[in-house]
Order: C-alpha cells, then sequence, then structure tokens
C-alpha cells in the first residue's frame, strides 16, 4: 500500500470532502463536511487502499462550529467502526509551513468529477493568523488546480509528505486563487489530542527565534495525555486553570487571558508554551493523584445535584463570554460543553446544555440550576429565560434556580468562610431577613459591620444591585450565605415615603420567616410560580425575585486541587 494511503475521501449525504487518518480508527476533517451526519451517514475511503472499501464512521469530536464561514472550530474527529492496517500521517512542527521562501504546500481533495482525487500546490502567507484562527493560502500557479469544493478537510502537506494543517475554506471566485486551513496548533485547540502527535519546534522559521519549551520526552508527553483522557472519561472534578497554576509554579508563565475551556486544552498548553521539562511533569502527577484519590463523600448537606452554567468574560472581546455548564453527580462533577459566545447567543445555548446536564442526574435527584455570573450580570434575567424552543416555561418557574457571584465562587478564603456558616445554619429551622434598606441608606461600612455583628446568613435588598453596588459588595465580601432583592426594585436610595422597595422587604419578611435556608431554593421557585400564575402578575411583589444562595459543599473540589495556588 502506498504510504501517503492515510488521505481520505468523506462523504455525508450530498456533502464530500476530505480527511486524513490520525490513529488507525481516527480521521480529522472539517466539522462542515459533516455537518448533516444527523440525517446521513458518514462515510470514509481511502483512494490509495481501494481494497478497504467504504467504512462508516461517527463524529467523536466536534470543534463548536456553528454554521457560518467565519465560525471558529471546524473540526471533527471522526471514529471508524474498525482500525484499518494504514500508518497514519505525520505531522511537521507548528510554523513549518513558514520560511523564506515559502514552502510548497500540496492538498489532497476531492473536486466534483475526481472522485480518485486531484492535488492543488499552495504557499502559506507570512504573518498573524487571521482572527488568531486561519493561515491565509494562495495558489502557487494561476493554471493548476485551485482549492475547490471537496477540498475541505484536506491535509496540507510539505513536500516531504508531513502535515501542517487542514484546509478549512476557499475563495468564493474563481479568479481569486486563496484559502485558509487551520494549522496544527489551532487545530489541537479543538481537539488537544492532537498535541501529543504534533512535535515541538526548536525554532520558530518566521521570527527567527527559539520558542519558549524544549522537545519533550516522548514518553512524558504521552504519560501527559493519557492521564488528561483518564481524567476526562472517569469524570473527574478538577480545575485546569489551578492544575496548571500549580504544575508553572509562582513564577511560571501567568495563567493566559480566559484560562482554559479544557483539561486537554491546559495540558497541550504545558507542552507547548511552558518553559523547561518539570511542568508537564507535575501536570502529569497532579493528574495522576486525582485519579487515584478516594471518591467523594457527599455529606447530608449535599441533597441538591445542581446543574452548573458558569458564564465569564472570554478576553476575545466586550461581548464575547465563556459558557460552561456541567452536572454535579454524587459529589463529582460531569461537564457537558463550554463555548465561547457572544453575549446575544448565550441563552439559547444555556438552554440546549441545561436539557442535556439533566441526563447526567440520578433518578431521584433534587436538581438546582446554579447560575455563577460576573458580578455585573448577578441581575440578569436568568430565571424568566424560556426552558426551551418548545417550552415557554420560564426556569425558575420550572425548577429552583439560584445566581451565584463567580468572584466568591472562585475565592478560597470565602469558600471556606460560607461552608462554615453553612454548617451553623443547617440546624436552623428559620432564617431572620436582614433588611437593607433604601430612602436613607446607611453607609457601607455601617453596614459590613451591622451584617458581621449580627452573623447575617440572609440579607434582603430593597433595590438591584446596579442601584448601590457597594452596598452589595458588602454582602458578597463579608460573607452572607444568602441575598435576596428584587430586580426591578427602588432605583432611588434617597427618597421620602413608602416605596416599592421596602413593600418588598416586607411581604419578603413574612415569607421566609419559618423556611430553612437550605430550602430556599424551592421555596423561591414556589414565590416565582404563584407570580407568574397571578391574575396580574406584573403587580405581583415576587415577581423579579432574585435569589443568591451560596452553598460551597453542593460544588465540591477534589483536594488534590485545592491546594492549588489562586488563580
Amino acid at each position: 500500500m502506498s504510504g501517503a494511503a492515510w488521505h481520505a475521501r468523506i462523504s455525508c449525504g450530498n456533502e464530500v470532502g476530505a480527511g486524513f487518518l490520525v490513529s488507525p480508527r481516527r480521521v480529522l476533517t472539517c466539522a462542515h463536511v459533516v455537518r448533516r451526519r444527523g440525517t446521513s451517514a458518514v462515510t470514509v475511503t481511502f483512494p490509495g487502499a481501494r481494497g478497504l472499501g467504504p467504512l462508516p464512521a461517527t463524529v467523536i469530536v466536534h470543534g463548536g462550529w456553528s454554521s457560518g464561514a467565519s465560525d471558529h472550530g471546524d473540526l471533527a474527529v471522526l471514529e471508524l467502526d474498525r482500525e484499518v492496517p494504514l500508518s497514519p500521517a505525520e505531522f511537521a512542527p507548528p510554523g513549518a509551513e513558514l520560511g523564506d521562501p515559502a514552502p510548497t504546500l500540496v492538498a489532497y481533495g476531492f473536486p466534483k468529477g475526481y472522485d480518485e482525487g486531484m492535488l492543488a500546490q499552495y504557499q502559506a502567507v507570512r504573518g498573524a493568523l487571521v482572527a488568531d484562527e486561519w493561515r491565509q493560502l494562495e495558489a502557487v500557479t494561476a493554471h493548476g488546480q485551485p482549492l475547490a469544493a471537496g477540498f475541505s478537510g484536506a491535509a496540507m502537506t510539505l513536500p516531504d509528505g508531513r502535515v501542517v494543517g487542514m484546509v478549512a475554506s476557499i475563495a468564493g471566485s474563481r479568479e481569486v486563487r486563496v484559502g485558509r486551513m487551520l494549522p496544527t496548533q489551532v487545530m489541537a485547540r479543538y481537539w488537544p489530542e492532537l498535541g501529543e502527535r504534533v512535535p515541538t519546534p526548536d525554532h520558530h522559521p518566521e521570527l527567527g527565534e527559539r520558542v519558549p519549551t524544549p522537545d519533550h520526552h516522548p514518553d512524558a508527553v504521552r504519560r501527559l495525555y493519557t492521564l488528561a483522557r483518564r481524567a476526562v472519561a472517569h469524570d473527574v472534578d478538577c480545575d485546569p486553570n489551578r492544575l496548571y497554576v500549580d504544575a508553572v509554579g509562582l513564577f511560571g508563565p501567568p495563567l493566559p487571558e480566559g484560562g482554559f475551556a479544557s483539561l486537554g486544552a491546559a495540558a497541550e498548553y504545558v507542552q507547548r508554551e511552558v518553559p523547561g521539562a518539570e511542568a508537564v511533569g507535575r501536570f502529569a502527577d497532579r493528574l495522576q493523584e486525582l485519579l487515584d484519590a478516594p471518591p467523594a463523600r457527599p455529606t447530608a448537606a449535599h441533597a441538591w445535584s445542581p446543574i452548573l452554567v458558569e458564564i465569564e468574560h472570554s478576553g476575545a472581546g466586550v461581548d464575547q463570554v465563556t459558557v460552561e455548564v456541567s452536572a454535579y453527580r454524587d459529589g463529582h462533577r460531569r461537564r457537558i460543553g463550554s463555548r465561547r459566545l457572544p453575549r446575544t447567543a448565550v441563552r439559547a445555548y444555556v438552554q440546549e446544555r441545561i436539557d442535556e446536564a439533566f441526563s447526567q442526574l440520578a433518578p431521584d435527584a433534587d436538581e438546582l440550576i446554579t447560575f455563577v455570573l460576573p458580578r455585573e450580570w448577578l441581575n440578569e434575567p436568568v430565571a424568566h429565560w424560556e426552558c426551551g424552543e418548545d417550552d415557554s416555561t420560564p426556569l425558575g418557574c420550572a425548577y429552583p434556580l439560584v445566581v451565584v457571584d463567580r468572584s466568591r465562587h472562585r475565592s478560597g478564603r470565602l469558600r471556606h468562610r460560607l461552608a462554615k456558616r453553612w454548617q451553623q445554619l443547617d440546624a436552623c429551622p428559620g432564617a431572620r431577613l436582614h433588611r437593607v434598606e433604601c430612602g436613607a441608606p446607611e453607609r457601607p461600612p455601617s453596614l459590613r459591620k451591622r451584617l458581621r455583628d449580627h452573623s447575617a446568613d440572609l440579607a434582603g435588598f430593597a433595590f438591584p444591585p446596579s442601584t448601590a453596588q457597594p452596598h452589595f459588595e458588602v454582602g458578597l465580601n463579608t460573607p452572607v450565605p444568602v441575598l435576596l432583592w428584587s430586580r426591578t426594585g427602588c432605583a432611588d436610595l434617597r427618597h421620602d415615603g413608602p416605596c416599592s422597595g421596602a413593600a418588598f422587604l416586607d411581604e419578603l419578611a413574612a415569607s421566609v420567616a419559618d423556611v430553612p435556608p437550605i430550602e430556599l431554593p424551592r421555596h423561591v421557585m414556589e414565590l416565582r410560580e404563584a407570580a407568574d400564575a397571578d391574575d396580574d402578575p406584573e403587580s405581583h411583589w415576587a415577581k423579579d425575585v432574585q435569589l443568591l444562595w451560596d452553598d460551597p459543599r453542593c460544588f465540591p473540589e477534589p483536594a488534590a486541587c485545592m491546594h492549588s495556588p489562586v488563580v
């Protein structure tokens, strides 16, 4: 069989594209090539090994591509229904597509009428990646085979056959012979296991300088990725950002802006970007500790089974956020999905992932939907978001739903203090409401002293966070385990006479007087249901009630992660 028999033709319905074998059962291609996989079978053939015949395949990794030409994450990993006796593709170090002069790159694709395949010759354009995602390609000649439909997913190879990237898009005009490829380092973002197969470069061909890390010993790299795969397969709960900080040490490279969306992404970054071999070993050792640790035991207070929706700024722009959805079962966290999105797309993504998360809960679980939000998002009407496209029921009426401040959720100091407060609250038959009034509000330092002197466990605010952020910060940092307010409460801190904020606090105090703090999420859900069902829901005092309910014991962290430096 040919040494380049690893080139593959992919078909999915009417879509035809290319791909390439990277292991006996794994094939890489573009996500848009298999976009109709829900209604059509995916079939892989190897023109250089025709005796194998067509092979059924399943998409096992999807890079997150949605549907647009400019969407990121246009990568898919296919798993064949059986292993094939072919040598997989070999990879060149990142940046090998550049040079002076630039090497000629070859793509093996399947344009219409050429089921056996055609070759196209292109060169990579020096300079920055387009949108930090694509390397631009330009044709070597004006008369050869251009990149066309059927080349998507094709490996871009050096003259010696080593892969430097994957064709992702082509120009929309015959007169413009340009295209784009995903270079290997970008592909590894969406499938970190690829980092195990791509060698580390000794120097950057374009900049003429040494990259931060030397080559790691192959055994160390294999151990790192093997442990990372095991940790994901066993649903080991760990924060990849904390693992990274622990691995690089206090004086190592700082955490990249936005952090890591997955454990594999953190492992790949340590391999590629951190000087010295020690960090790879420490990262692997921490994973080994987590895998060897005994299962976490939920305590009696962990009656809730949270579905966690974490939202944070991605660092990619003012409107871009990273959203991650997880589910807790038997004290272990199971990640459902993570995506960087514009703010306008968050609601639809969360609705889909929450629906998936329910499949991870035990049949008798008491679900608790928890939104971990940036501080400026705490007044977001998440309880009013619909359950789904076909179910207009507000989430907060269908399930117990709470919000948590992201800064507090990540602070080891505050988590420790909150856990101590909840140990005391477990025995409380009801919670006393500490009122934070409007009209003539007390100064934040005075409020802090009052909440501390009375060991406040429940604070009710007559106004939303945006009206007096310093007062809310007192409640968050003291810390008070439970905060309640009306999202549309009093908007003026200084006024005379009664107001909607004071009326809200009066109703709230009577409503929660005999409710154990651990049961407040269910009680508030019932208040939301009553408001929604009222003949005049807009006038009901609880129509916009927001509950910040924060029991760290519901979100256990493995011991090996907790001693990592706080990031």
